[in-house]
C-alpha cells in the first residue's frame, strides 16, 4: 500500500502576501472553487483576525466549500483562535492553524519572550484550538533555525494538547534539502509521541530550493503533508510550488511511493486564473504551468518528439490542462452558453444583473477579436466593475493620439465615486499621458513600482493584460487590466490599483 501525500493549499494565506497579492473576497472564493475542483485536500483561506476582509473571505469559502478542509491560521492567542474558529463555523470540515516562533533570534527579538513563555503559550494555544475544532494544526515559525531540543519539547507537549498536525516551516528559505530531509527525520525520531500526528513541510524559495526541500522533507523526513501554492505564488522568492511537487510525486512514483489526489487537468487552470486575479505573471519557462513547458525548439528535439513523446518528454502537456487551451466562444454565441462557460471556469456571479453585464462585455470582446479563449473569459469577469459596484473609480472611455515627432496626448473619461470626470494630459508616450490624465483628477500621490504587459494568448489579436503595482504610505498594491488596446488595459489596471489603495484594507502581517 502506498501512502498519500496531503497537498495544503496556502496560495489564498501565504501567497497573499506578496506584495500588491492582495485578493477580495470575490476573488479568494473564485480561487477557492478552483483548488476544489483541483481536489486540493485542504485549503488555508486566510488570517480570519487579521482582518474584516479576510474574516468574510474565510467564511464564505468555509460556507461554499464541500470536498477540501478549510483552513484559517491564527497566531497563539485566544482571540485569533476564536476569531478563526467562527469563521469555519459554516464548514464540512474545518482545521485551525495556530503558530508562534521558536527560534533563538524570533523569541528574543520579535516576540521578546522566554523559551518557557513560549513553550506555556504553544500549549495553551493548541489546547484552546482543540476545544473549538477538532483538526489542529501547529507550525513553530522559524522553526528549521531553531534549537532542536527546545523544539521536540514544544511539538512533544502540543501533540500532547491534542495537535494532529505538526508543520516544520523554513520561514525564511534558509535549508538545504539533505540536511532539512534529515532535521524533520531527527524531530520524529527524538519525540516519543511523533507517531500520534502528521507531519508537514512549508519550505520557502529564497534560494531556490523550495520544491527539492520539501521533497526531502517527504522522502527523508516521513513528512505526509506539503503546504504549497499555485505558481509558488508568496512573499519575497514565493513558496515551495504545488503544481512541481504534483507533478514530481506523480511523475517519479517510483522514487516516491506516494499517492496524490490531484485532478492534474486542473493544474494548468488553476494557474491562469491565480495568475490573472493577482497580476503576478507566469514565467515562460516556469516547470509545468510556463508557456514554454512543453515547446521544443531545438531541431533533435522536435524530430525526438514526432517520432516518440517519450523521448524528451515526461509528462503529457494535456495531463496538467494544456489542453483546455481551446477557442470555446464566439460572437454568435448565446447567454447560456456564455454562462455555462462561467460555470465550468468555477466562475460564479452572484445575480442575474451581474451575469448579464459580463455577457454584454463578452459581446463587446467578442465583436473586437473573433476568438475568445478561457483566458479572455477570466479576464473579463476578474474586471472588478463586473462584479462590484462599490469601487471609488471606474473606467469609461479614452482616446489618445500618437504620432512621430509629435508628444502623445491622452484624454479619458471615468468615474469617481459614480460620477464622471474628464482628464487630458501629454506624456512620454500614449500609456504615460493617459495614467496621468487619470492622476489630473485621482491626485494619489502613489509611487508606481511595476509596470507589466502580458498577451493573454497567442497572435496580435490577444487581449493585452496589464499588471500596475503602486505604492503609497507603505501599501503595496498591483491592479490588473485587460482589453484589446494595451492603452485602454493600462487605464483600467491604473484604475483598479487606485481603487486597492483607496480600500484600505489592512491586516496583519503572518508569517509561516
Amino acid at each position: 500500500m502506498t501512502d498519500k501525500l496531503i497537498i495544503f493549499d496556502t496560495t489564498l494565506r501565504d501567497g497573499e502576501q506578496s506584495p500588491g497579492a492582495s485578493m477580495t473576497k470575490d476573488e479568494k472564493l473564485r480561487i477557492a472553487r478552483q483548488l476544489e475542483r483541483l481536489r486540493v485536500d485542504v485549503i488555508e483561506a486566510g488570517f480570519a483576525a487579521s482582518s474584516n476582509g479576510d474574516f468574510e473571505a474565510v467564511q464564505a469559502i468555509a460556507n461554499a466549500i464541500k470536498d477540501s478542509t478549510i483552513c484559517s491560521l491564527s497566531r497563539a492567542n485566544d482571540r485569533d483562535i476564536s476569531r478563526a474558529a467562527e469563521a469555519l463555523h459554516g464548514a464540512n470540515s474545518s482545521r485551525i492553524h495556530t503558530f508562534i516562533a521558536t527560534s533563538p533570534l524570533h523569541m528574543e527579538k520579535k516576540l521578546r519572550m522566554t523559551p518557557e513563555q513560549v513553550l506555556e503559550q504553544a500549549k495553551l494555544a493548541v489546547r484552546f484550538a482543540r476545544n473549538k475544532v477538532a483538526d489542529v494544526e501547529f507550525s513553530p515559525e522559524d522553526g528549521y533555525r531553531s534549537e532542536i531540543d527546545f523544539l521536540c519539547r514544544v511539538l512533544e507537549a502540543v501533540i500532547k494538547e491534542g495537535a494532529t498536525t505538526l508543520n516544520i516551516p523554513d520561514t525564511v528559505g534558509y535549508a538545504v534539502p539533505e540536511l532539512y530531509g534529515n532535521f524533520i527525520k531527527t524531530l520524529r525520531e527524538k519525540i516519543p509521541n511523533s507517531d500520534k500526528a502528521i507531519w508537514s513541510v512549508h519550505c520557502h524559495n529564497d534560494l531556490g530550493m523550495a520544491v527539492a526541500n520539501s521533497l526531502a522533507g517527504v522522502k527523508i523526513g516521513g513528512a505526509r503533508q506539503v503546504e504549497c501554492t499555485i505558481n509558488g505564488l508568496g512573499e519575497r522568492a514565493g513558496n515551495c510550488s504545488l503544481e512541481e511537487i504534483v507533478m514530481a510525486v506523480k511523475t517519479r512514483r517510483d522514487y516516491f511511493g506516494l499517492e496524490v489526489g490531484i485532478d492534474t487537468s486542473q493544474i494548468v487552470p488553476a494557474s491562469r486564473m491565480v495568475s490573472q486575479t493577482t497580476g503576478f505573471v507566469v514565467q515562460p519557462n516556469k516547470a509545468v504551468v510556463g508557456a514554454n513547458a512543453f515547446a521544443h525548439a531545438s531541431g533533435i528535439h522536435q524530430d525526438g518528439v514526432l517520432k516518440a513523446r517519450d523521448t524528451y518528454e515526461i509528462m503529457r502537456a494535456e495531463d496538467v490542462g494544456w489542453s483546455a487551451n481551446k477557442i470555446v466562444l464566439g460572437k454568435l454565441s448565446g447567454r447560456n452558453a456564455f454562462k455555462q462557460r462561467l460555470q465550468d471556469l468555477g466562475v460564479v456571479l452572484d445575480s442575474e444583473t451581474e451575469i448579464n453585464a459580463a455577457f454584454t462585455r463578452f459581446k463587446e470582446l467578442a465583436d473586437r477579436k473573433s476568438e475568445i479563449f478561457d483566458e479572455d473569459i477570466l479576464a473579463l469577469v476578474s474586471d472588478e466593475s463586473v462584479t462590484s459596484e462599490k469601487e471609488k473609480y471606474g473606467f469609461v472611455s479614452l482616446s489618445q493620439h500618437s504620432e512621430t515627432g509629435e508628444r502623445p496626448h491622452a484624454s479619458i473619461v471615468f468615474t469617481v465615486d459614480g460620477n464622471e470626470v474628464h482628464g487630458e494630459a501629454d506624456g512620454n508616450g500614449p500609456v504615460d499621458a493617459s495614467l496621468k490624465a487619470i492622476e489630473t483628477h485621482a491626485k494619489s500621490g502613489a509611487e508606481m513600482v511595476l509596470y507589466s504587459v502580458n498577451a493573454i494568448s497567442g497572435s496580435t489579436e490577444s487581449q493585452g493584460e496589464v499588471t500596475v503595482r503602486l505604492q503609497n504610505s507603505g501599501r503595496v498594491v498591483n491592479g490588473v487590466g485587460a482589453d484589446p488596446d494595451i492603452v485602454v488595459a493600462s487605464a483600467k489596471a491604473y484604475l483598479s490599483a487606485l481603487n486597492k489603495l483607496h480600500s484600505k484594507a489592512d491586516r496583519v502581517a503572518a508569517q509561516g
